[in-house]
């Protein structure tokens, strides 16, 4: 397997020397069907040509901002993707690159080739999400909540890390108020007007210490769970047209593809098991519930629109189901 995302020819000529026979590429099903390759989203395929497939119809195929031209598909076969390939997909996806891969049953295995087994793929997030451990803890005073202390999560692999910011000292005897902020660096860091995370993030640390005592949970998954470099490329299609939700599938990817196990084990990490929700969200209410967690109540957390995020909000209610 290598990733298809910025395969040129001389790459592509270089995996083929490496594999027995043609090479094929995987793509999910969300990709197939916005390419008009297929109607079943829940599936993964393999693509297949009746000709060795050419840089440019693999860049075609699975990067829909490419400045490749229109590729002729009607040479292609597709077959349902088998559990190997499927774990390729989601091995893409935790690199935060575009879902699909470049694959071939190699000549022969040397030292540089690292081997994965494919169940390690497939269990990976679960298991980083339980693997979680604080690893460091300090009093941080921010501008709207002075009593606060940022904590950082590991887990035993070293890979990514998620932050609380805890205010106040919250009574763990009963609920505590709680939210999950999703990093978003363009809304977060420079202030984008396009959503509202920003304002959720900040009206939350306000809310919070004004309240007396409570935890932003601050997890690791840009864009939805697909990173910044694809969430830039979503809005790549949003400037093209495309809403939140579609720009998403027409990039390969779930409208959502977050998990919030790893939210589940911070709390349960900072002593929390029961809890007052900031969102307006339902599935995280119950994905956390699902994760042991006893949500008692769900806070709504609702700002102003503007002129730039007003139809990004519309489909948050609309296509995710957001109490807007």
């Amino acid at each position: 397997m290598v990733a298809s995302e910025g395969l040129g020819a001389q790459e592509l000529s270089n995996f083929q020397s490496l594999v027995q026979g043609r090479v094929s590429v995987a793509i999910t099903g969300r990709r197939a069907q916005a390419l008009g390759l297929s109607d079943d989203p829940g599936q993964a395929y393999l693509v297949q040509g009746d000709r060795p497939l050419l840089a440019q119809t693999l860049e075609f195929l699975c990067d829909p901002v490419s400045v490749s031209r229109q590729e002729d598909l009607t040479q292609l076969k597709l077959t349902v993707a088998s559990s190997l390939e499927k774990a390729c997909l989601k091995l893409a996806k935790l690199s935060r690159l575009l879902p699909s891969a470049l694959l071939g049953y190699p000549a022969q295995l040397s030292d540089d080739w690292v081997v994965v087994n494919s169940s390690d793929i497939e269990t990976y997030a679960k298991e980083a999400a339980r693997s979680l451990r604080i690893v460091s803890q300090a009093k941080v005073p921010l501008e709207d909540a002075e009593q606060a202390k940022l904590v950082a999560f590991r887990p035993s692999d070293g890979g990514v890390e998620h932050f609380a910011i805890v205010i106040g000292e919250p009574q763990t005897s009963k609920p505590v108020l709680v939210r999950l902020h999703s990093e978003c660096f363009t809304g977060d860091m420079l202030g984008s007007m396009r959503c509202d995370c920003g304002s959720q993030l900040r009206g939350s640390i306000s809310a919070i210490a004004a309240e007396g005592s409570g935890v932003l949970l601050y997890l690791a998954q840009e864009g939805r769970g697909i990173g910044l470099v694809n969430k830039i490329r979503a809005y790549q299609l949003q400037n093209a047209g495309f809403d939140t939700v579609d720009a998403n599938l027409q990039l390969g990817f779930d409208e959502d593809e977050r998990i919030y196990l790893p939210a589940a084990q911070m709390l349960k990490l900072l002593g929390i098991d029961q809890v007052r929700l900031m969102t307006n969200n339902p599935a995280k209410v119950q994905s956390l519930v699902d994760h042991g967690i006893v949500v008692k109540e769900r806070v709504s957390l609702l700002f102003a629109s503007n002129t730039y995020n007003k139809e990004y909000l519309q489909t948050k209610a609309d296509k995710a189901g957001h109490l807007l």
